[in-house]
Protein backbone atom coordinates (compact mmCIF):
# COMPACT_ATOMS: atom_id res chain seq x y z
CA UNK A 1 0.00 0.00 0.00
CA UNK A 2 1.35 3.41 -0.88
CA UNK A 3 0.75 6.77 0.75
CA UNK A 4 -2.32 8.58 -0.47
CA UNK A 5 -2.19 12.16 -1.70
CA UNK A 6 -4.89 13.96 0.28
CA UNK A 7 -5.71 16.20 -2.67
CA UNK A 8 -7.54 13.32 -4.39
CA UNK A 9 -11.30 13.63 -4.32
CA UNK A 10 -12.87 10.92 -2.17
CA UNK A 11 -16.34 10.77 -0.58
CA UNK A 12 -16.69 12.63 2.71
CA UNK A 13 -17.40 10.42 5.76
CA UNK A 14 -16.77 12.59 8.83
CA UNK A 15 -17.28 10.07 11.60
CA UNK A 16 -14.64 7.55 10.49
CA UNK A 17 -11.54 9.62 11.29
CA UNK A 18 -12.66 10.27 14.79
CA UNK A 19 -13.69 6.87 16.09
CA UNK A 20 -10.67 4.60 16.41
CA UNK A 21 -7.30 5.11 18.03
CA UNK A 22 -8.65 7.78 20.37
CA UNK A 23 -9.48 7.68 24.04
CA UNK A 24 -13.13 7.01 24.79
CA UNK A 25 -14.66 10.43 25.26
CA UNK A 26 -18.24 11.37 25.99
CA UNK A 27 -19.58 13.28 22.99
CA UNK A 28 -21.92 15.12 25.32
CA UNK A 29 -19.12 17.00 27.10
CA UNK A 30 -16.67 19.51 25.73
CA UNK A 31 -14.25 22.32 26.36
CA UNK A 32 -14.89 26.04 25.95
CA UNK A 33 -13.24 27.82 23.06
CA UNK A 34 -10.53 29.46 25.17
CA UNK A 35 -9.48 26.05 26.55
CA UNK A 36 -9.57 24.45 23.10
CA UNK A 37 -7.43 27.26 21.67
CA UNK A 38 -4.89 27.01 24.49
CA UNK A 39 -4.66 23.20 24.22
CA UNK A 40 -4.18 23.42 20.44
CA UNK A 41 -1.63 26.24 20.72
CA UNK A 42 -3.63 28.70 18.63
CA UNK A 43 -5.21 32.08 19.27
CA UNK A 44 -8.90 32.47 20.00
CA UNK A 45 -9.12 34.55 16.83
CA UNK A 46 -7.82 31.59 14.76
CA UNK A 47 -10.26 29.27 16.51
CA UNK A 48 -13.17 31.58 15.73
CA UNK A 49 -12.11 32.00 12.09
CA UNK A 50 -11.69 28.26 11.57
CA UNK A 51 -15.13 27.61 13.10
CA UNK A 52 -16.80 30.32 10.98
CA UNK A 53 -15.15 29.03 7.79
CA UNK A 54 -16.05 25.43 8.72
CA UNK A 55 -12.44 24.18 8.76
CA UNK A 56 -12.84 22.80 12.29
CA UNK A 57 -16.29 23.16 13.81
CA UNK A 58 -17.14 22.27 17.41
CA UNK A 59 -19.01 18.97 17.54
CA UNK A 60 -20.37 19.23 21.10
CA UNK A 61 -22.10 22.60 20.69
CA UNK A 62 -21.77 25.27 18.04
CA UNK A 63 -22.33 28.98 18.54
CA UNK A 64 -26.01 29.85 18.36
CA UNK A 65 -26.08 33.59 18.72
CA UNK A 66 -24.88 36.22 21.15
CA UNK A 67 -23.87 34.90 24.55
CA UNK A 68 -23.59 31.26 23.55
CA UNK A 69 -20.34 29.34 23.97
CA UNK A 70 -18.96 26.81 21.52
CA UNK A 71 -17.94 23.52 23.11
CA UNK A 72 -15.17 21.53 21.45
CA UNK A 73 -14.72 17.79 21.89
CA UNK A 74 -11.37 16.04 22.30
CA UNK A 75 -11.38 15.03 18.65
CA UNK A 76 -11.98 18.65 17.58
CA UNK A 77 -8.99 19.82 19.61
CA UNK A 78 -6.80 17.11 18.07
CA UNK A 79 -7.70 18.37 14.58
CA UNK A 80 -7.07 21.98 15.68
CA UNK A 81 -3.58 21.03 16.83
CA UNK A 82 -2.88 19.12 13.59
CA UNK A 83 -4.01 22.14 11.56
CA UNK A 84 -1.70 24.34 13.62
CA UNK A 85 1.25 21.99 13.01
CA UNK A 86 0.59 21.98 9.27
CA UNK A 87 0.34 25.78 9.21
CA UNK A 88 3.63 26.06 11.12
CA UNK A 89 5.33 24.06 8.37
CA UNK A 90 4.16 26.46 5.68
CA UNK A 91 1.28 24.48 4.18
CA UNK A 92 -1.46 26.74 2.84
CA UNK A 93 -4.80 26.87 4.62
CA UNK A 94 -6.48 25.76 1.38
CA UNK A 95 -4.28 22.64 1.22
CA UNK A 96 -4.87 21.99 4.95
CA UNK A 97 -8.63 22.20 4.40
CA UNK A 98 -8.30 19.54 1.69
CA UNK A 99 -6.11 17.38 3.95
CA UNK A 100 -8.61 17.57 6.85
CA UNK A 101 -11.49 16.59 4.56
CA UNK A 102 -9.51 13.71 3.08
CA UNK A 103 -8.38 12.48 6.50
CA UNK A 104 -12.03 12.20 7.47
CA UNK A 105 -12.89 10.45 4.22
CA UNK A 106 -10.02 7.96 4.52
CA UNK A 107 -11.61 6.12 7.44
CA UNK A 108 -8.36 5.56 9.32
CA UNK A 109 -8.68 2.68 11.79
CA UNK A 110 -5.57 3.37 13.89
CA UNK A 111 -5.19 7.11 14.19
CA UNK A 112 -2.30 6.77 16.64
CA UNK A 113 -0.28 4.98 13.94
CA UNK A 114 -0.92 7.59 11.25
CA UNK A 115 1.68 10.06 9.97
CA UNK A 116 0.96 13.14 7.87
CA UNK A 117 3.82 13.75 5.41
CA UNK A 118 4.30 16.71 3.11
CA UNK A 119 6.61 17.81 0.33
CA UNK A 120 5.64 21.43 0.93
CA UNK A 121 2.87 21.39 -1.67
CA UNK A 122 0.75 18.32 -0.95
CA UNK A 123 -0.07 16.42 2.22
CA UNK A 124 0.15 12.63 2.19
CA UNK A 125 -1.51 10.24 4.60
CA UNK A 126 0.74 7.36 5.71
CA UNK A 127 -0.69 4.56 7.82
CA UNK A 128 2.46 2.43 8.10
CA UNK A 129 6.21 2.85 8.44
CA UNK A 130 6.61 1.29 4.99
CA UNK A 131 4.51 4.07 3.46
CA UNK A 132 6.65 6.73 5.17
CA UNK A 133 9.86 5.06 3.96
CA UNK A 134 8.45 4.69 0.44
CA UNK A 135 7.48 8.36 0.31
CA UNK A 136 10.86 9.55 1.61
CA UNK A 137 12.78 7.23 -0.73
CA UNK A 138 10.96 8.78 -3.69
CA UNK A 139 12.09 12.20 -2.47
CA UNK A 140 8.57 13.39 -1.73
CA UNK A 141 8.54 13.61 2.07
CA UNK A 142 10.04 16.79 3.46
CA UNK A 143 8.51 16.53 6.93
CA UNK A 144 6.11 14.37 8.86
CA UNK A 145 3.68 14.77 11.75
CA UNK A 146 3.05 11.70 13.89
CA UNK A 147 -0.65 11.93 14.75
CA UNK A 148 -0.26 9.63 17.78
CA UNK A 149 2.27 12.01 19.35
CA UNK A 150 -0.06 14.97 18.82
CA UNK A 151 -2.92 12.93 20.30
CA UNK A 152 -0.90 12.32 23.50
CA UNK A 153 0.04 16.02 23.68
CA UNK A 154 -3.63 17.02 23.52
CA UNK A 155 -4.50 14.48 26.23
CA UNK A 156 -1.84 15.89 28.56
CA UNK A 157 -2.86 19.50 27.80
CA UNK A 158 -6.48 18.79 28.74
CA UNK A 159 -5.81 16.94 32.01
CA UNK A 160 -6.20 20.05 34.15
CA UNK A 161 -9.20 21.52 32.36
CA UNK A 162 -12.78 20.93 33.30
CA UNK A 163 -15.20 19.58 30.73
CA UNK A 164 -18.69 20.97 30.39
CA UNK A 165 -21.97 19.41 29.49
CA UNK A 166 -24.09 21.63 27.26
CA UNK A 167 -27.32 22.81 28.81
CA UNK A 168 -30.59 22.87 26.86
CA UNK A 169 -30.65 26.67 27.03
CA UNK A 170 -27.81 28.93 25.98
CA UNK A 171 -25.74 30.84 28.54
CA UNK A 172 -27.47 34.17 28.01
CA UNK A 173 -30.89 32.61 28.62
CA UNK A 174 -29.54 30.85 31.72
CA UNK A 175 -28.20 34.13 33.15
CA UNK A 176 -31.52 35.86 32.50
CA UNK A 177 -33.37 33.03 34.22
CA UNK A 178 -31.12 33.33 37.29
CA UNK A 179 -31.63 37.12 37.45
CA UNK A 180 -35.40 36.90 37.15
CA UNK A 181 -35.68 34.21 39.85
Amino acid sequence: MTARDTSDNEPFVAELLFTDGLPAMDDEVGYRGAVAARAAGITYRQLDYWARTELVEPTVRGASGSGSQRLYGFRDILVLKLVKRLLDTGISLQQIRTAVEQLRAAGIRDLAGTTLMSDGASVYLCTSNDEVIDLVSRGQGVFGIAVGKVLREVESELVDFEVEKPSPMDELAARRAVRSA
